[in-house]
């Protein structure tokens, strides 16, 4: 490493919140277990705190992510390490919650699928493999970029926000550091500052928290925006175990008013997918399901 790259390296680490020491936990090995505990929860709940005053961005987020995907777009969650499981873990529940095609929301890894398992050395820092992966998956202006990097100078992440700049995607960041490079080249930063951890620099805690309340604020808000969901119900959820298949037959005895014999032979003649059954049910079919 040069001394250029060695001088950059130190001077994001002291400007970086995320990477101070934590007075109130300096001591932690000497803490009783019960001490230990009850500190990580008081700071888990600082990141609730510093979501809460994330919201309003949070909302323009949901607005851009709304139009994009309502408009046939694709939404990529682009990270590395913890902020890339994170990305990849949420986006990988819109299909089963909200019945979207596993193409709409994506999950971009740094370092591949391996890297959900396990730490795959040097694969944050390559910016250009962040490019490459997105190009390969066609990336366009019709989409969004979501790039989520603890420190906001994640080169992965940075390079995900290249990407979208060099096509004309939409781009948001969410990041724990004010002013960070992530915060200053999105189009819409979301910056919980969550400050130093309880273990030093292990982002995975606070930080980890936060961007995972913000993940799934987006995906919630934006898949309530796009009709996925009615009241609070799952109306497209896929039935693809059994609990999901008993789901669906109790939102359907919900929102028609069968029992569930009714309800699961409705169900049944239309291969277990809630939405067919519902519309079905709403028009002509309530009156065969009841025999009349």
């Amino acid at each position: 490493m040069g001394q250029h790259s060695l001088r950059r390296d130190e001077a994001e680490l002291e400007q970086s919140s995320t990477e101070q020491i934590l007075e109130s936990a300096r001591h932690l090995d000497r803490l009783s277990v019960e001490e230990m505990l009850e500190l990580i929860h008081r700071e888990d709940g600082e990141a609730w705190k510093a979501v809460g005053a994330e919201l309003p961005r949070v909302g323009q987020a949901v607005d851009i992510l709304a139009e994009v995907v309502g408009a046939g777009g694709r939404w990529f969650n682009v990270g590395a390490g913890t902020s890339g499981r994170l990305g990849v873990l949420d986006a990988s529940e819109i299909p089963p919650t909200f019945g979207m095609p596993q193409v709409a929301v994506q999950g971009v890894i740094a370092g591949g699928e391996p890297a959900l398992r396990s730490a795959i050395e040097g694969a944050e820092d390559d910016a250009v493999a962040a490019r490459r992966e997105l190009s390969a998956r066609k990336l366009s202006s019709a989409d969004a970029i979501v790039a989520i990097s603890a420190s906001g100078s994640t080169p992965f992440a940075l390079g995900g926000l290249e990407a979208a700049a060099d096509v004309g995607a939409r781009s948001i960041a969410i990041t724990c550091v004010q002013g960070s490079p992530m915060a200053a080249q999105a189009e819409v930063a979301i910056v919980p500052e969550t400050g130093p951890e309880v273990v030093t620099g292990s982002t995975r805690m606070k930080a980890g928290l936060a961007q995972k309340m913000v993940l799934h604020m987006l995906s919630t808000a934006v898949m309530v925006r796009l009709g996925r969901v009615e009241g609070n119900l799952m109306t497209r959820i896929a039935p693809v175990s059994a609990k999901l298949r008993v789901r669906s037959l109790r939102i359907l005895m919900t929102l028609s008013g069968l029992g569930p014999a009714e309800a699961g032979a409705l169900l049944d003649r239309h291969d277990g997918q809630l939405a067919a059954a519902l519309a079905a049910f709403r028009s002509a079919e309530p009156d065969l399901c009841r025999g009349s």
